[in-house]
């Protein structure tokens, strides 16, 4: 028998904790005691008892809120858990409730405030028990024999599955004529999730007619070109979960018994780079906090199971979102659009979203180093509103792995398939076929199903299976790893087992909630897991490790070698899943996609008579070139020890930097170089220009770190776009041919990325398109991590600043910072000339750094030269007296954001600096910007004329 015991911790006169404890039966007193101690105060001891200390007065009330009483909570798994190692093994399951005294007119209003109802309910009185009644549904047979497609369509819109009508068309075949049976539910939900464009990527991989003719090759092959041309230092390029490139040997320290207590000993590894990146836009647009730190941790898996397993180092993380619309702080740009109501507010997606990321990554331990931020909603001229009302929530990692674990083993009969990780809920249901949606199409009770919920402190348990696995060496049991995501334990298993086969025990996953049906344990897409292959005389020795750190091993079965995927349920020895993987992943037959090309309607940018004082003003309150402060205040930047450089720089450590550094090892300076371009306001002009602009941006922001070689870079394309709307594939297809044309010039590559497309979002009767988005995240090993340039000035008054143009004395203003805080976005738009001159540039500033020749070093992008100068000055706390020939006009000069970067260089040294740039032939790019002061004084000079004094600590604020 199970008793409710009830004790309650009093934080405040009008707030305390109640802890809901369920034991298999009565406490003794000492247990009591053990138990206060573990859930008390600390110094408050008192503040802790068997009885409320609340007291509600005549106009108030005191109301509960719980979690869900049907799911364990991951809160309860670990309270449970440390009862359990004190001694407390008659505690079965402990809630932790919230009871608050509040105004008795204020409940209704102030209630919806204060719990989430994915995992919250009101208590309208104490728990006597944790039971439900709820019964699981079970599965059903679809009719699909019997009444045709329509029962297909009709179950496709009440699950939310995703499928379009060649799917329908195909599967009807597949049941009917192949299989000649009526599939599950769950069959079909399986389906659904695992051939969704979030997981299958039909559009890049599929056939492409624009303007009627049919190109001649797939958007995979275009994006892999550049990587068929320079495949030099790549390990994992379009395959697995991250991809890799070469790294070094470096000296560490590994325990001598990985998995028991022992001595560190010194090794010597050849360690090798891995990065990943993926969006989880759909999730944090709807719930943008656990959407966040379910992205992160989704990605931090990413990088888990890659190869035989992945060592953790940092992550990025960046947020789109529409306009701020920030309270008492009125912007003239924002202008008040209407909004879905069931979508979190673009504010509320800012703070809450970055918080969910920081909060996961602290938690787990693994910092952020790198990001940006963005917002946009405009009416484009031809009266189309576009926004970024579906988000973006864009995270990336990178990692490294023993170059020994970089091949996965094939599946092979007799293999046990394994999940590590927490227990099932009914969360993230749905979650790929949902994120392949344009948001608005699906029933919004359905778009809350799929969005997860995160434990950071499983995941960095399940962390430490893995470690100590990788840290066994050539022992290491893990013969496989996925990590569970889209589509929960059907897509991650179906993974491992393709193309031989398996079978796997539905009641074996672990479940925290009772009332779960087959078909939730089986697609839900619960958090903190991840499958693999284990040789069955292995699994025993698995098994200890996973018990070592407290996480739950699940042997669901194994590998049969028959080629299909069976789930049976011992519950009524039922099959609810028997699909033959060749005929649902294998020769699928390819999607043809049609578009026609749509040329925007465009107007010249016109701006009001202002000063630059007044161009400034704006230009630095868009969020895309102010303060990133507030995301990096509260994120841990330097966990690990391995961080070389994170985001701040100088003595005000203000985020400003363009590259960040990680190392290998604690005893080395060999690491890895992370950066990120985008553009893509400018995309909205020409897609093509943006796609080569983000492109250069990566490159100007990774060439302040020392890397190997220009060649070594790899990089990561992550698009996001709303492919499903007229012109919308074509945009995609020229960018795609753009960025691959353009690195192909320049030695680079693309070795991976995600794609999200269906960056749409239904608001009212009109269609918001977010701006297509194209992310490049570009990596390179570093022979020295102590060879990195930061943009704060290092030597005011005694240095000089240098320009280096690579547009050609291009000034364009199209897709500007300026232009969009007028309310424009412009006609022309910034592009990149001539890839040779950039690449020349990158090598001289590499040579520069070799050489010591710069002292402070940053790009042009968002806010145009200007803004780039005053960062300097801002993270230098100094002066600049800026002195600038007339190239255009004083506007285009300063504001435009075509490709360049700034130096710092000490005057003594500039015969040296000059050599560099005549050696690659740039002198003729090259333009004096001006010097640096120690006054705090800023003054720009354009052409003779005086356009802007100002103290530099006013600009800054």
């Amino acid at each position: 028998m199970k008793l409710l015991k009830h004790f309650y911790r009093k934080i405040s006169n009008i707030f305390e904790y109640c802890f809901n404890i369920w034991v298999s039966e009565d406490l003794t007193a000492n247990e009591i005691m053990k138990l206060q101690w573990l859930l008390s105060e600390t110094f408050k001891p008192h503040f802790f008892g068997p009885n409320s200390f609340l007291k509600a007065g005549k106009d108030e009330v005191i109301v509960e809120i719980g979690p869900l009483m049907n799911f364990t909570t991951a809160w309860s798994t670990n309270a449970v858990s440390a009862c359990h190692s004190c001694g407390l093994r008659k505690i079965v399951r402990i809630e932790r409730s919230k009871r608050y005294v509040l105004p008795k007119e204020k409940v209704e209003v102030m209630m919806t405030k204060l719990y989430d109802r994915m995992t919250e309910c009101p208590y309208p009185e104490p728990l006597k028990t944790f039971e439900t009644g709820i019964v699981p549904e079970s599965v059903k047979i679809i009719p699909l024999i019997e009444e045709g497609k329509s029962v297909l369509e009709k179950i496709n819109k009440e699950m939310g599955l995703g499928m379009d009508d060649w799917d329908i068309d195909y599967y009807h075949n597949l049941f009917v004529n192949v299989f000649k049976k009526n599939p599950t539910n769950v069959e079909c939900f399986q389906l659904g999730q695992a051939n969704s464009e979030h997981s299958r990527h039909w559009f890049f991989r599929g056939k492409l007619i624009i303007d009627g003719q049919e190109m001649s090759h797939t958007l995979m092959d275009i994006i892999g070109a550049p990587l068929g041309a320079n495949p030099e230092n790549s390990v994992i390029a379009f395959k697995d979960n991250s991809s890799s490139i070469e790294g070094y040997s470096v000296k560490t320290i590994i325990p001598a018994e990985p998995g028991q207590p022992s001595l560190f000993t010194e090794q010597r590894l050849s360690l090798d780079p891995i990065f990943t990146a993926e969006t989880h836009n759909f999730p944090s647009g709807v719930a943008p906090f656990p959407g966040a730190e379910t992205g992160t941790g989704g990605r931090i898996r990413d990088v888990e199971a890659t190869g035989k397993g992945g060592l953790v180092i940092a992550g990025t993380a960046a947020y789109c979102v529409a306009n701020l619309l920030i309270p008492e702080y009125k912007l003239p740009w924002e202008t008040e659009s209407a909004y879905p109501v069931n979508l979190a507010s673009p504010l509320q997606i800012e703070i809450q979203a970055s918080n969910g990321a920081s909060n996961y990554g602290n938690k787990f331990g693994e910092p952020v180093i790198q990001g940006f931020t963005r917002s946009c909603d405009i009416r484009l001229p031809n009266s189309d509103r576009t926004a970024y009302i579906k988000p973006i929530m864009f995270t990336a990692g990178i990692g490294q792995m023993c170059a020994r674990h970089a091949e996965k083993d094939k599946p092979k009969k007799g293999m046990k398939i394994v999940q590590i990780g927490g227990p099932a809920y009914r969360i993230g249901v749905g979650g790929g076929s949902a994120s392949s949606m344009i948001q608005g199409e699906n029933v919004a009770d359905l778009d809350f199903n799929a969005v997860q919920r995160g434990d950071a402190e499983m995941e960095q348990k399940m962390n430490r299976v893995i470690r100590t696995c990788i840290e066994m060496g050539d022992a290491n049991p893990i013969a496989s790893i996925h990590d569970q995501g889209a589509g929960g334990p059907c897509n991650v298993i179906t993974e491992l087992v393709e193309p031989v086969g398996g079978r796997v025990e539905v009641r074996e996953i672990a479940i925290g909630d009772k009332t779960l049906s087959v078909l939730e344990i089986w697609g839900a897409e619960f958090q903190e897991r991840n499958g693999l292959l284990i040789n069955p005389n292995r699994i025993e020795e698995f098994k200890l490790i996973c018990q070592r750190e407290k996480v739950s091993c699940e042997v669901l079965g194994e590998i049969t070698g028959d080629g299909k995927i069976v789930l049976h349920d011992s519950q009524d020895d039922s099959t609810p899943v028997n699909l033959d993987l060749e005929k649902i992943l294998g020769k699928m037959p390819q999607k043809t996609f049609e578009d026609k090309r749509i040329k925007p309607v465009l107007k010249s940018l016109k701006l009001p008579k202002v000063t630059v004082r007044d161009a400034l003003e704006r230009v630095l309150r868009l969020v895309s070139v102010g303060s990133k402060r507030f995301l990096t205040n509260k994120v841990d930047r330097s966990v690990t020890g391995l961080i070389a450089r994170q985001q701040c720089a100088g003595s005000l450590q203000l985020p400003l930097s363009d590259v960040a550094v990680v190392a290998q090892s604690h005893f080395g300076i060999s690491g890895a170089a992370i950066s990120v371009g985008e553009q893509p306001i400018k995309g909205l002009l020409d897609p093509a220009a943006m796609a080569r602009m983000s492109v250069a941006e990566a490159l100007t922001n990774i060439v302040w770190a020392k890397v190997s070689a220009l060649e070594n870079i790899k990089c990561s394309a992550n698009w996001m776009w709303a492919a499903k709307l007229p012109g919308e594939r074509a945009n995609i297809y020229d960018a795609a041919v753009a960025m691959s044309d353009m690195m192909t010039k320049l030695g680079i590559a693309i070795d991976g990325g995600k794609d999200s497309m269906s960056m749409a979002a239904r608001v009212g009767k009109e269609m918001v398109k977010s701006p297509g988005t194209l992310v490049i995240s570009a990596y390179a090993p570093c022979p020295d991590i102590t060879k990195v340039i930061t943009p704060d000035i290092k030597k005011p008054g005694e240095s000089k600043l240098l320009f280096i143009d690579l547009a050609k004395g291009k000034r364009r203003l199209g897709g500007s910072a300026l232009a969009q805080v007028y309310g424009q976005i412009g006609d022309e738009c910034p592009d990149v000339e001539d890839p040779g001159l950039l690449k020349r540039a990158f090598n001289a500033i590499q040579n520069m750094i070799d050489e010591d020749l710069i002292l402070a070093g940053h790009d042009v992008s968002d806010g145009g030269l200007i803004t780039t100068l005053l960062e300097m000055a801002f993270a230098g706390n100094c002066g600049l007296q800026v002195l600038i020939g007339e190239v255009e006009g004083i506007v285009e000069d300063l504001f435009a954001e075509e490709v360049g970067v700034v130096i710092e260089y000490e005057d003594k040294r500039e015969g040296d600096v000059f050599k560099v740039f005549e050696r690659y032939n740039l002198v003729p790019c090259l333009y004096s910007a001006g010097y640096t002061n120690n006054s705090k004084k800023i003054s720009v000079n354009h052409s003779g004329e005086m356009v802007l004094e100002e103290d530099m600590q006013v600009l800054r604020q």
